[in-house]
């Protein structure tokens, strides 16, 4: 199922982020795909502000990779720089029951599978207004975007 929500400002994608938060659970992962400025990060923002993170979140584009503590440890991976990298970076080992990752361009990371539990795309319609599509994925779907 797909459920679609419409952001007109960065404060409304980080409060979506917000309310999508309050309902996740341990072990959750969830991937971003949208193009450069769509939001990703923005919705992190949320993510974190659900979890009760204080920390300021911004994008780990250039560390690949960001832990953040709140009510829940949000793994915060950027694959942006990784396109066409055939190797093994180890981000499995944060896949775990005790954190919320969520990857942007988690399609650059080629063969890792994963257990997804959401996907989420967002559209650019203008500067300012985005459409947001949240597909929830069955338990039993692996995939690698």
């Amino acid at each position: 199922m797909i459920t679609r929500l419409v952001s007109h400002s960065p404060e409304e994608t980080i409060e979506i982020g917000n309310q999508f938060a309050k309902e996740l659970n341990s072990g959750c992962v969830i991937t971003l795909k949208g193009d450069l400025g769509s939001g990703k990060t923005t919705f992190t923002k949320g993510i974190a502000k659900g979890l009760d993170i204080t920390q300021t979140v911004n994008s780990p584009t250039f560390n690949i990779q960001k832990l953040y503590r709140g009510r829940l440890l949000l793994n915060h991976i950027d694959a942006y720089r990784l396109e066409g990298a055939n190797q093994d970076l180890g981000f499995a080992d944060y896949f775990d029951d005790e954190s919320v990752t969520v990857i942007e361009w988690a399609d650059y990371l080629g063969s890792l599978w994963i257990s997804i539990d959401y996907r989420i795309e967002f559209i650019r319609i203008s500067d300012d207004v985005r459409e947001i599509l949240i597909e929830s994925v069955s338990s039993d779907e692996n995939v690698n975007s």
